[in-house]
């Protein structure tokens, strides 16, 4: 009827869709656990303005569903930003940039060498597939069990270790991570 006769509602915009009880509950669970949160969407995206873009997206979704929540709602929210993550990274186009001459990183001096070394294990996660990337992050990152990785994402404990095991051994293999000081071995060795 407001809308015929012209006049304006007196409901404020924070009480449009509000959960009875809700709100200051979710309030003091966003205040507190914002940050690790914030943590796993940049280690996930590996983008500062899209880690945030994603925390939201993730706490709007949990915001809606707040009331259904029972008990710890932390691995909710969790499971809600890696959901979300995933079917963002299904819809971007991951495909290769074409360039005239490959890109050379400048050579490390002093103490940059742990900068570069950072970088290079930051890249090397980059080229995991998703579900191996998640996985890595959530068990060694956010330092959670076999178990509340699985209950997180979806999947049985037998294929958080096998996608740990198969993400590891990516890592170890990955040229950016080689030691410099790591011959390989020489195959052309006379028995005799």
């Amino acid at each position: 009827m407001d809308t015929l006769t012209g006049e304006r509602s007196t409901t404020s915009g924070a009480d449009v869709g509000a959960h009875p009880g809700a709100a200051p509950d979710f309030d003091a669970f966003v205040a507190a656990r914002s940050t690790d949160l914030l943590r796993t969407a940049y280690l996930l995206t590996r983008d500062a303005a899209l880690a945030e873009d994603l925390l939201q997206t993730a706490l709007t979704k949990a915001w809606f569903a707040w009331s259904r929540i029972e008990g710890n709602p932390e691995p909710y929210v969790r499971r809600i930003l890696v959901n979300t993550f995933a079917s963002w990274w299904r819809r971007r186009w991951n495909g290769e940039h074409p360039w005239a001459e490959p890109p050379e990183p400048p050579p490390a001096t002093g103490g940059e060498a742990g900068v570069d070394q950072r970088h290079d294990l930051w890249a090397a996660m980059g080229r995991l597939p998703r579900r191996q990337r998640a996985v890595v992050v959530l068990r060694f990152v956010e330092d959670l069990s076999e178990a509340e990785t699985a209950r997180l994402l979806g999947i049985s404990t037998g294929t958080v270790k096998s996608q740990t095991s198969k993400a590891l051994a990516k890592l170890r293999i990955d040229p950016a991570l080689a030691s410099p000081t790591t011959a390989p071995a020489s195959t052309t060795e006379d028995p005799a």
